[in-house]
């Protein structure tokens, strides 16, 4: 029984010197486990930032793109204006034009057209007729 009790005491001792072993070990790992999840929050907010930081650029850059097509499509339009104005014989002419071409896109039955003193011609008159 020297030899089973040697071999209990031995155990004990083990395990004595694994539990002071885990309490003084065991806050240091707390205090390294949290470090590093530290480490990897504040890894993964720069990377955000970054990913944020980018797309914004890439906005501003389309944003400036499609102001700078805007204002050469609005400068072919008005070059374009320009030419039908002066092929018309001046504002005038290229305003008579429009409303023709308003005309011929209108699928109204009935049409005002504008006097001199810029009213419309009314139809009272037929419209009492009718009656």
């Amino acid at each position: 029984m020297d030899q089973r009790s040697g071999c209990i005491g031995i155990g004990v001792v083990v395990g004595a010197l694994a539990l002071i072993a885990l309490l003084l070990g065991w806050p240091q790992y707390r205090v390294y486990s949290q470090r590093l999840a530290g480490e990897a929050a504040l890894a993964e907010a720069q990377s955000s930032r970054q990913v944020a930081i980018l797309e914004a650029r890439a906005k501003k850059e389309s944003a400036i793109s499609l102001a700078e097509a805007e204002v050469i499509r609005a400068q072919g339009a008005a070059k374009a204006n320009q030419i039908l104005q002066n092929s018309l014989g001046g504002p005038e002419g290229y305003l008579r034009y429009l409303q023709i071409q308003a005309l011929e896109d209108s699928k109204a039955s009935l049409i005002y057209v504008p006097t001199e003193a810029g009213l419309p011609v009314t139809e009272a008159r037929r419209l009492d007729a009718a009656k």
